[in-house]
């Protein structure tokens, strides 16, 4: 077992935890007793067909956290693994996934789901939301964490609790009251703070586990902490977890080293305790499995590694009709897929150096192509009017099928984020032969590497210096490579797919969390 498993405070809690967890084992063909994973998520994509009548018609998705629970519960699943899921009942977002279905047949269907391995918390802030997350968050995490706390843990009697960003805070302190080894993931730096008295006010005995969580300022007692002594959600979590992840090691250790000036002091001490106890790493998340060339539908051809070249055109083609950029078969595409959030993103950088970027680079008509949505979308349209770079440079609304053509068709993706916890586009972009620009932080630091300069190894091009002058030089070196022959760029991107292929999926992000498991339990999770 790890080290940083829990201490008990008494025989009685020991008896607890045991009596809890072990009511009633699961056991694989061979009679060898299977423990019972419970991942408690606010958000997940697919869930794995036998898992329960509904499994393939839920999905509520709003950033990596849903794929990242996807993948594990079907890797878990796949294996003999007694896995259940805890997720909110978004009423209106599964009733999408289930219109062919009559409400009775729908109510049936879903009656039946405690029956199986999905477990759903009702509460009717779930019912009828369009997104996952909106104005009523606080209010929704706490209904969430009450069902979980009072009826899907009894329910489910896990031997081993996973939990998920600050809307699940509280339930590692449930979990360490109870006997029950935990992990949490963090996905985003964010918290929330509220006083006991308003958990308890939303149907959470708070008395039970008080003496587990992280308070604003140093608690005394239960009743002088009650009333205006701040909970810190996403910090509770992490104090009383048994072990903590973040979606990338480099952006674990930016923190613990005080990188970031965003990151409040509770999360970092926190982190840094748990990382000093040999209790926290870093996993990376896995594009979902859909982002395949070979396969992708929103494509004008698909393509592999074989034909990169010839594919890559064809959607050039495509994307530079659709967009209204010049049709120019020679001309370099930069994409920028990534939210136009100018706090991380970075997006003010690639506005400093955009006209110039184009005017230095006219002899091979440099191109743009902006599909994304954010505060900062109003500011390149600006500068595309002010100096005339309509058919050079297009600014879109994000569209799926958009962006999915646009990595097909560029040559290079853009991404000089300030920080970022791991990121998704600069481990999409190279299975469909783009090249990465980025600055050198966090997730992006360990799946990103600079292009040797022959070609034989890397995946893009890293900037040190967070400035337009580091995102100029590294889109200088990334034309100095688009400028190469082409039998070379078809033998470096063709390299570049094979690799992130192997590299960047679910099966190996699943495994990492499941060796976690294993030794957290010291014993074997599945067959």
């Amino acid at each position: 077992m790890m080290n940083c498993l829990r201490r008990y405070r008494n025989i009685e809690e020991f008896d607890m935890s045991q009596n809890l967890s072990k009511a009633s084992p699961q056991s694989d063909p061979d009679g060898v007793e299977t423990p019972t994973i419970l991942v408690v998520t606010p958000e997940i994509t697919y869930l794995p067909e036998g898992m329960g009548n509904m499994s393939q018609r839920l999905s509520a998705k709003a950033g990596g956290m849903a794929d990242v629970s996807a993948s594990l519960v079907s890797a878990l699943y796949d294996q003999g693994a007694d896995v259940h899921v805890a997720l909110p009942n978004y009423r209106r977002m599964f009733n999408e996934g289930v219109k062919d279905l009559h409400d009775r047949e729908y109510q049936r269907v879903r009656d039946n789901l405690g029956e199986d391995r999905i477990h759903l918390a009702e509460d009717r802030i779930f019912y009828h939301r369009d997104e996952v997350y909106a104005s009523e968050n606080k209010l929704m995490a706490l209904a969430f964490q009450r069902e979980v706390i009072n009826h899907i843990i009894p329910r489910v009697k896990p031997d081993l609790i996973h939990c998920n960003d600050w809307m699940t805070g509280l339930i590692p302190a449930v979990a360490r009251r109870l006997g029950i080894p935990c992990l949490i993931t963090i996905h985003n730096i964010h918290t929330e703070k509220m006083p006991m008295a308003e958990l308890e006010d939303r149907g959470i005995d708070v008395a039970e586990f008080w003496n587990h969580l992280y308070f604003e300022n140093p608690p005394y007692s239960y009743e002088e902490s009650r009333e205006g002594n701040m909970t810190d959600l996403l910090a509770s979590g992490i104090f009383a977890a048994d072990h903590v992840n973040s979606v990338s090691e480099t952006f674990l250790y930016e923190v613990v080293e005080g990188r970031h000036s965003f990151v409040p002091d509770s999360i970092r001490n926190e982190l840094s305790n748990k990382l000093h106890a040999g209790c926290a790493t870093g996993i990376l998340n896995a594009p979902d499995v859909s982002y395949d060339p070979s396969t992708d539908d929103a494509l004008a051809m698909n393509y592999d590694h074989k034909n990169v070249m010839e594919g890559k055109a064809v959607n050039k083609q495509k994307l530079q009709e659709r967009a209204g950029l010049n049709v120019d078969p020679d001309a370099p595409i930069f994409f920028w897929p990534s939210r136009l959030d100018p706090m991380q993103k970075g997006c003010q950088l690639l506005a400093d150096i955009l006209y110039q970027m184009i005017a230095d680079h006219s002899d091979i008509g440099l191109q743009v192509a902006i599909i994304a949505n954010g505060s900062f979308q109003e500011h390149f349209h600006q500068i595309v009017e002010m100096h005339g770079l309509q058919g050079r440079v297009c600014v879109e609304d994000f569209n799926e099928s958009y962006s999915r053509l646009g990595y097909a068709a560029s040559d290079f993706m853009i991404m000089p984020s300030r920080f970022e916890p791991c990121g998704l586009p600069q481990m999409v972009s190279p299975k469909y032969g783009t090249l990465s620009v980025v600055h050198d932080t966090g997730g992006i630091h360990d799946t990103v590497e600079h292009m040797h300069h022959d070609g034989s190894m890397g995946n893009g091009f890293r900037f040190q210096h967070y400035g337009p002058e580091g995102l100029r030089w590294a889109v200088d070196e990334a034309v100095g490579f688009y400028k190469r022959s082409r039998e070379d760029k078809q033998h470096t991107l063709s390299r570049i797919m094979r690799e992130s292929a192997e590299r960047f999926n679910h099966t190996t992000t699943a495994a990492s969390y499941i060796g976690l498991y294993e030794k957290m339990l010291g014993q074997k999770v599945g067959r």
